[in-house]
């Protein structure tokens, strides 16, 4: 399997702490869109990669996400 050292191809692990959390995918270039979305439960684990297609992640809900650059948690808008 080769690797393109062109893009970046960092994980995020997203685990969710309650039903319902959005993860949205963005795609790369002069207009940001979404490309795809996904909805995850209570413990459930997606793994997402950033690609040459998907420049951004964001996470709506309460999950728990690992990068390399350490852990972090998503709220719930109060």
């Amino acid at each position: 399997m080769e690797i393109n050292n062109n893009q970046n191809n960092d994980y995020v692990v997203i685990k969710a702490l309650d039903d319902g959390v959005s993860v949205i995918g963005l795609t790369r270039g002069t207009d940001t869109r979404f490309h795809h979305s996904e909805k995850l439960d209570q413990g459930e684990v997606l793994i997402a990669q950033f690609t040459e297609h998907t420049s951004a992640i964001k996470i709506r809900g309460n999950a728990r996400i690992l990068t390399c650059f350490g852990e972090v948690e998503s709220e719930i808008k109060k």
